[in-house]
């Protein structure tokens, strides 16, 4: 058997964050969903049963969070972060895909959200 390719995605990973261009967002914060997937090779740990031949996703999570925790002003400057903490933890990351949702933002829509979504190449 051959492995085509092979990714490690968390999906929609909840957040209270402060991230926002108007400065009460930067203050009191708001709802977020994020998904990130990791194109990357770990065919090998299907054979080996070895978290070293994997991304661990935990380490994962907890590089995600610590992202999301420093505010910012913009969603896309948050996903450039985590694209670039990636690839610099995980060698073996050839590929990562960002979306980030913040919910209910302050524009006046009735809607699930604003998003952004990044593919990110190494």
């Amino acid at each position: 058997m051959r492995v085509e390719s092979s990714y490690i995605t968390l999906r929609n990973l909840r957040f209270h964050a402060c991230h926002g261009a108007l400065p009460q967002e930067r203050i009191t914060g708001g709802d977020f969903v994020l998904t990130v997937r990791v194109k990357c090779d770990i065919a090998r740990s299907a054979e080996t049963d070895d978290v070293a031949d994997t991304i661990n996703y935990a380490e994962l999570f907890g590089l995600v969070s610590e992202e999301m925790s420093r505010p910012s002003a913009l969603l896309e400057h948050v996903a450039g972060r985590i694209g670039r903490r990636i690839f610099s933890q995980f060698a073996q990351a050839e590929q990562v895909e960002v979306s980030i949702t913040k919910q209910n933002p302050p524009m006046g829509a009735d809607c699930d959200g604003a998003t952004v979504e990044f593919i990110f190449n190494k």
